[in-house]
């Protein structure tokens, strides 16, 4: 009996995905929800499991495929795994008699080569079984092609079986210290952009060709927060099971400026300006993909606890690649820490339909005057790019103003003053 696999709903307003990997080989056996194929779609990537057990007898859309919703996959054929294993492997015998005389170590069976590998090997005309994997899991890499065509045995091999009466031109390779520039095509790679790197891309240009985009800058004495965080630290994560940082500071700092400078939390709709009178939160985290922006819902109701909590549990899913549609939509704010990174300075670029992003940085000791007195304190640049459409510079200014004189006396979070 034969199961289709299908593409599933993948969320509001998104109608099409990019098959990005095959989990499963044609021939494999599995259990029932198990995952077979990974999406990718301009929001996330997410798994397609197996709906019941068997074996994976074909595949219908390669990686690399664009599927709509509802699209066929795959089929599962249940209870024939013998049968499946049996039929799958037949286009691997054929190259199975060419590498039984040279014994040298070659890509593992049913382990795919790397996407920049693979398309090397196919512009090329290669056999990718007879080029050794020395990726996770012998997986073939573009550097393991890149050695198997500057190794001057494999032509000169090869020319004798063809023609052996020819005697061509000796064939030049390229070596380390010898004469002449490296091929550059040997020195590039060229890999599709995935869904979600194209769908940033869009945004981003997006948001520079149709807000008045500006950056006021401000800088934030770490000192009290820091020694809060200190004293506190402890015991903090001991009771509530998370660690406290300061991004729950800056969180909190934010939902209290937001309040004062109501534009800041505002988006433009048409002629229409749409002042949100709640609080999602929009946290930046860089991912393997790329970057993306969970949302902390209501963090206004939230304690820093909480705030604290569910952030790393966004951070840990974005790493993972399991957020959901939900989890990365209708955000009114932005925050972007930088500084993770060792960011001194930057100006971040606005998240649309959001009408402002504040961007931390790296925190570092600078000499500062204090009530008269040059004193070493640890510093933070604070960057607010804002829409100049619906924000005028006075309110830029005063919301981060704000945000600085809550970082650098908390009690004011405590006491929403």
């Amino acid at each position: 009996m034969a199961t289709e696999i299908k593409v599933p709903t993948l969320g509001e307003s998104v109608s099409e995905a990019t098959v990005a990997r095959w989990l499963k080989p044609v021939g494999a056996s599995f259990n029932a929800d198990e995952p077979l194929v990974e999406l990718e779609t301009d929001k996330v990537t997410l798994e397609v499991n197996a709906p019941v057990a068997g074996t994976l007898a074909e595949i219908v859309a390669p990686e690399g495929a664009n599927v709509g919703v509802a699209a066929l996959l795959g089929i599962i054929t249940e209870g024939a795994v013998a049968t499946a294993a049996a039929a799958a492997p037949a286009p691997a015998k054929a190259a199975a008699p060419a590498a039984a005389p040279a014994p040298a170590p070659a890509a593992k069976a049913g382990v795919e080569p790397l996407p920049a590998a693979r398309k090397m090997i196919e512009e090329k005309g290669l056999d990718a079984s007879q080029i050794a994997g020395t990726g996770k899991d012998g997986r073939v890499t573009k550097g393991d092609v890149i050695d198997t065509l500057e190794k001057p045995q494999a032509p000169k091999a090869a020319a004798p079986a063809a023609a052996p009466a020819a005697a061509p031109a000796p064939k030049v390779v390229w070596a380390p210290g010898t004469q002449g520039e490296r091929p550059r095509a040997a020195q590039e790679e060229r890999v599709r952009m995935t869904r979600l790197r194209q769908r940033i891309a869009e945004r981003l240009k997006e948001a520079q060709n149709t807000a008045a985009m500006l950056t006021t800058f401000n800088e934030v004495d770490m000192s009290a927060a820091m020694a809060l965080r200190n004293e506190y630290k402890d015991y903090f994560e001991k009771r509530h099971k998370v660690r406290l940082g300061f991004m729950s500071f800056f969180v909190r700092a934010a939902i209290q400026a937001l309040k004062e400078i109501p534009a800041v939390n505002a988006e433009i709709d048409g002629t229409d300006l749409v002042y949100k009178n709640y609080y999602d939160i929009g946290v930046a985290v860089g991912t393997p993909q790329g970057l993306v922006v969970p949302i902390v819902r209501d963090a206004d109701k939230m304690s820093f606890a909480q705030i604290e909590g569910k952030i790393g549990e966004l951070g840990k899913k974005g790493r993972d690649g399991k957020l959901s549609m939900d989890e990365l939509t209708g955000g009114t704010f932005t925050i972007s820490n930088g500084g993770v990174y060792g960011s001194l300075m930057s100006t971040p670029i606005i998240n649309p339909p959001q009408s402002a992003i504040l961007g931390m940085h790296k925190t570092m000791d600078r000499a500062v005057v204090i009530n008269g007195k040059v004193e070493v304190r640890p510093m933070m640049y604070l960057a607010l790019s804002y829409d100049h459409r619906i924000i005028d510079g006075k309110e830029a200014v005063t919301f981060l103003v704000r945000i600085k004189e809550c970082i650098e006396d908390p009690r004011r979070l405590l006491l929403d003053v």
